[in-house]
């Protein structure tokens, strides 16, 4: 049932939505999916979570960090071209905070230089780009349903399958630890056996019950989330004005689905300022990503293919609001208040 609604969701584009137990097991997919192997390289952001860079390492290959955009914090698109080599393989997107990255510019790169196109949508289920779904642009869309998520089944995820037949069978064999073992299960062979690399990507059935009651409200918790976001984005326009913070930019040509509200403080002491007092009267303000090039697994197994100067600021300047479906108005506003206070406090 959950399978058959986000394929429907998705769009024509879509050939098949496998339901995983998480977000990361999706991004393992894609990358078996992908035929990664040794030495292959595949163009990320820095600034993602580690599970992003995992699967590519998993199968022997190099994932290649470029730097990303302060306005929102997605890749930087005019970076991926020059980062390109013989031994690229894919590009591997990632939607920071549900806001949509320039997709119409990474597909015609793609296309040009023959590459595969994951989409990291952990962040970004019904986020839209130019009207189309996030998650049904690239060649293989990945969803989390972490209990962090918009929408959530405490852990869970999706694999969307696009414009591929072959990749759409194949990922049935991967998903049940690499047997033919579905077409058995709909009566197209009477016994099954190991025929390709696979693992155990198949969910509970509880989980899935949690989530299909998830989906079934999805457009309310869209709303609401919606909302709030709007909330902080009219509360917080004056300190942004002002220069104190900046605020997410959100392109007019896409939909972003009020996953992460942030903001961007000008240096660490400004960051640790609001950070402070915001916590001192019982608000969460936390930072996000320690950006993966300056992470020590990925000195080892990464490369860096620009300058990471925007990846750096933002990891020492980005503050994450609390942002929920259950915020009321009256939160959010004590929310703006108290950061007004701070800066007005703290000149």
């Amino acid at each position: 049932m959950c399978s058959t609604k986000i394929k429907q969701m998705m769009g024509p584009e879509c050939d098949r939505v496998v339901m995983v137990p998480s977000g990361t097991a999706a991004l393992e997919m894609a990358a078996l999916l992908s035929n990664l192997g040794e030495g292959d390289e595949v163009i990320m952001p820095s600034y993602t979570f580690s599970s992003t860079s995992n699967a590519v390492v998993l199968r022997g290959a190099v994932p290649v960090f470029i730097d990303c955009k302060s306005d929102t914090i997605n890749m930087d698109e005019l970076l991926i071209e020059p980062a390109i080599t013989s031994k690229t393989k894919a590009i591997c997107v990632v939607h920071y905070g549900g806001i949509p990255c320039e997709m119409d510019t990474i597909m015609a790169i793609a296309n040009k230089h023959g590459l595969i196109v994951i989409e990291d949508a952990a962040q970004a289920f019904m986020s839209t780009y130019k009207g189309r779904p996030i998650g049904s642009i690239g060649h293989f869309g990945c969803f989390s349903f972490h209990y962090t998520k918009n929408v959530i089944c405490g852990e869970g995820g999706a694999i969307c399958v696009n414009r591929s037949i072959d990749h759409s069978r194949r990922s049935l064999v991967l998903w049940e630890k690499g047997t033919n073992r579905y077409d058995f299960m709909i009566g197209k062979i009477d016994k099954y056996e190991w025929i390709d690399i696979g693992s155990s990507y198949v969910p509970n059935e509880v989980s899935c019950a949690i989530l299909w009651a998830q989906i079934e409200c999805c457009d309310e918790i869209h709303v609401r989330r919606k909302a709030n976001y709007q909330m902080y984005m009219h509360g917080l326009a004056d300190l942004a004005a002002k220069g104190i913070i900046k605020i997410p930019v959100v392109p007019n040509e896409v939909e972003g689905n009020a996953h992460i509200f942030f903001i961007l403080c000008p240096n660490t002491e400004r960051k640790a300022m609001f950070e402070k007092g915001l916590k001192s009267k019982g608000i969460s303000a936390i930072s996000h990503y320690v950006p993966l090039h300056s992470a020590p697994a990925g000195k080892n197994f990464c490369k860096t293919a620009s300058k990471m100067d925007v990846t750096d600021y933002v990891h020492k300047g980005l503050l994450r609001l609390p942002m929920w479906v259950g915020l009321t108005q009256q939160d959010i506003e004590r929310v703006i208040r108290v950061m007004h206070e701070i800066a007005k406090e703290n000149p």
